[in-house]
């Protein structure tokens, strides 16, 4: 099983705060980081930008750049070619590795520690010992499903105050996302998928069983739409509930049934004012389905994947702005590096999961800093980059929007920043898609953001 292990060794996906506010600090205004409110908007940015409209990467480059991550990224899994049997001593490993118990103090959301018979709970919930060679079996994500580090829904925190960060939220899958499905939990209501990205667990109910080919193939269909907004619903109906009002998140691909006949209802609708997809769905005996689907036509979607330019990269960026912060895409939306993956999902380029992956790929134009490496020569670096690249600290990523006065501009989704006013540090909490300046920017012990800078990534 190619590269299905070297992921789990991350532990709980997501990004780390930039810093946290202590207990009844008073709210700050942020105007020493980010003072003009025309900073807020993509249009202001692309006015700034040097031939934004050039291409970046052609669909011809973006293919051969997935293709080489495909090929020699460690964390990505080659899912579509796996043998036929599935290896239980390795998969045995894989569920151990990130199903670990923990070894810290944990609290639930009322604020009560998660006890001994709880953690053995969890532990005997992942039926380990009914791991065995079994045939390799696939599936297509039906709705938005959350990827967890055990099988339960049980939300934990590492302290009981803060219900923010449920330690035990992994990452999330989108509908139409096909996976593995390499186990079972004890009570059989969750699934241990691997998907291209990630492995996890994810509620059983989410994903529909299917052959290998109708799988695979269901993202290949053409013709297709993609999702460009931050997020879509398709259009309301009782007659096929699984695909009434089911939200689709920017990047995701859907089949497109431009040939349907106009005088056909959809699920009740005539479809004249609307754009008919292909969605799956899950029968009631667990196996997949697919139906039609409406999207309303002002929906925000495109019959490809967007040109790759730095006009469309920062009006991408900019639809999720004011978003809540979501670590490991709690709260229904992303963290840091969900956010960077899902703006450049929509014009077909793939990243690595997690941000610590995104910054060591070695299928991007990658720019590395040691500790070395002075304050002045990163800002020389920083002045040079463009719009649409990625900068990394540890457990954090931020993409480029510009310069104002030669201070480098940012977009990321971040639980807060740190900046000095005079002889004060002011900590700011944001848990949103915010817009900050970097150069002022403090870590939470008050060193320069900038000398924590360890990776760069850009598309060339």
């Amino acid at each position: 099983m190619r590269n299905l292990v070297a992921i789990l060794g991350l532990g709980v996906a997501g990004c780390s705060a930039l810093s946290t506010p202590p207990s009844g600090e008073p709210d700050f205004t942020i105007d020493a980081v980010h003072s003009d409110a025309a900073h807020m908007n993509a249009d202001y940015w692309i006015r700034k930008s040097k031939r934004p409209d050039r291409i970046v990467l052609d669909r011809a480059a973006i293919e051969a750049q997935n293709a080489r991550l495909q090929r020699i990224d460690p964390s990505i899994h080659d899912i579509e070619n796996l043998p036929a049997t599935l290896d239980p001593m390795r998969l045995r490993t894989m569920i151990v590795k990130l199903s670990q118990r923990p070894d810290r103090a944990l609290f639930d959301e009322r604020g009560t520690a998660v006890g001994t018979a709880t953690l053995d709970a969890l532990e005997s919930a992942l039926n380990l010992d009914a791991i065995k060679t079994q045939p390799t079996r696939y599936g297509l994500v039906v709705q938005r499903a959350d990827m967890r580090t055990f099988p339960t829904t049980l939300r934990v925190f590492t302290t009981n105050t803060d219900i923010d960060i449920d330690r035990f939220q992994e990452s999330a899958l989108f509908p139409g996302t096909p996976v593995v499905i390499a186990h079972e939990s004890r009570d059989r209501r969750w699934y241990f998928v691997v998907s291209a990205l990630y492995a996890a667990w994810v509620q059983k109910e989410r994903i529909a069983v299917g052959t290998a080919q109708d799988v695979l193939d269901y993202a290949r269909k053409t013709p297709y739409l993609v999702i460009t907004g931050s997020a879509v619903r398709t259009v309301f109906t009782r007659e096929q509930p699984q695909v009434s009002e089911l939200q689709l998140e920017m990047g995701v691909r859907v089949p497109s049934l431009a040939a349907w006949p106009t005088d056909q209802l959809v699920n009740g609708q005539h479809p004249r004012t609307a754009q008919v997809i292909e969605l799956p769905i899950r029968a009631a005996d667990g196996t997949l389905l697919f139906t039609p689907a409406l999207l309303p036509t002002t929906a925000d979607s495109a019959s490809a994947y967007l040109p790759l330019n730095r006009s469309n990269l920062l009006r991408q960026s900019f639809k999720f702005l004011g978003e809540r912060y979501g670590w490991g895409h709690s709260n229904n939306a992303r963290d840091c590096s969900g956010f960077v993956s899902e703006v450049y999902r929509s014009f077909g380029v793939t990243l690595p999961r997690n941000t610590g992956d995104q910054a060591l790929s070695p299928a991007f134009d990658r720019i590395a800093f040691s500790a070395s490496d002075s304050h002045a020569a990163r800002l020389a670096t920083l002045r040079d980059l463009q719009a649409g690249d990625l900068i990394f600290i540890p457990g954090h990523v931020m993409m480029v929007i510009g310069h104002e006065h030669g201070m480098p501009y940012v977009i990321h989704d971040a639980q807060g920043i740190s900046y000095r006013d005079g002889d004060r540090i002011v900590r700011v909490p944001l848990n949103a898609v915010s817009v900050t300046a970097l150069s002022p920017t403090l870590l939470s012990d008050d060193a320069p953001l900038i000398d924590r800078i360890y990776s760069i990534q850009r598309m060339r």
